[in-house]
């Protein structure tokens, strides 16, 4: 048992109550002889040591924490490219078609689900078939493309090779890069994709193979204001299978 001077304020006793300490207070009749004697000795109820208390965000700023020890960051890790996967036309010959790479989302592994799945793949379906690619008659492949430090399971090949090789196999009469990961690794330039988009370019790992850029479905879904920009980029891309093939 412990004592002490009663001398707390409203805010200190709500402090005492939550911290669980009861104080026990003087009987009416000494409280009012308080003004011409002197403070009353209390007795309260020695507690067990609390931990320290730890200081809010408002009282202090949080000890900095080191950070762990993580993959490479992005800009310096691989880019890898998963196999195409063939979305029209299965009969018929695979060359001389679409040839689409495009981001994966960074929310999602679409490299373990459908090709159309979410919000994001059901609008890249629909650019897609608003160019009438479903019933075109042409080959339409899609390939995902993301970072990795190292390869791991169903990784493919790291983009150059990987692209090379596709468009060998595929004999793309147009690619498609959709986001700025494919559209910078395939046109081999750190240049935003806003200033890749909008031109008929060659894959650097290919070329002779002709290339258009432009925006990812994810970012069209929070920038809805460039879809028309998109659809001029898949225009554009079009227009080359009107084209003589070479």
């Amino acid at each position: 048992m412990t004592e002490s001077t009663l001398n707390l304020d409203a805010r200190q006793r709500a402090m005492l109550d939550e911290m669980g300490v009861k104080v026990w207070w003087p009987s009416a009749a000494a409280a009012n002889a308080a003004d011409v004697a002197e403070p009353v000795a209390i007795k309260t109820i020695a507690t067990p040591a609390s931990p320290a208390r730890v200081a809010s965000p408002i009282d202090a700023k949080p000890a900095p924490v080191a950070a762990p020890r993580a993959a490479p960051q992005a800009g310096g890790a691989t880019v890898w490219l998963e196999s195409p996967q063939r979305l029209y036309t299965a009969d018929g010959p695979a060359e001389g078609g679409w040839l689409i790479v495009v981001d994966m989302p960074p929310e999602a592994d679409g490299r373990h689900g459908e090709a159309f799945s979410g919000d994001a793949g059901r609008l890249l379906e629909n650019m897609l078939r608003a160019l009438h690619l479903d019933r075109a008659g042409l080959p339409v492949h899609l390939a995902r493309t993301h970072r990795g430090a190292a390869a791991t399971e169903g990784a493919g090949q790291p983009l150059d090779a990987g692209f090379a090789a596709a468009a060998e196999a595929l004999a793309p009469r147009i690619v498609l890069a959709l986001g700025p990961l494919a559209a910078q690794g395939l046109l081999a330039s750190s240049e935003p994709l806003g200033k890749l988009r909008g031109r008929l370019a060659s894959a650097a790992s290919s070329p002779g193979t002709p290339l258009v850029a432009s925006y990812h479905p994810v970012y069209l879904l929070r920038n809805p204001a460039d879809k028309a920009r998109a659809w001029a980029d898949l225009c554009l891309a079009a227009a080359q299978l009107d084209a003589p093939a070479s």
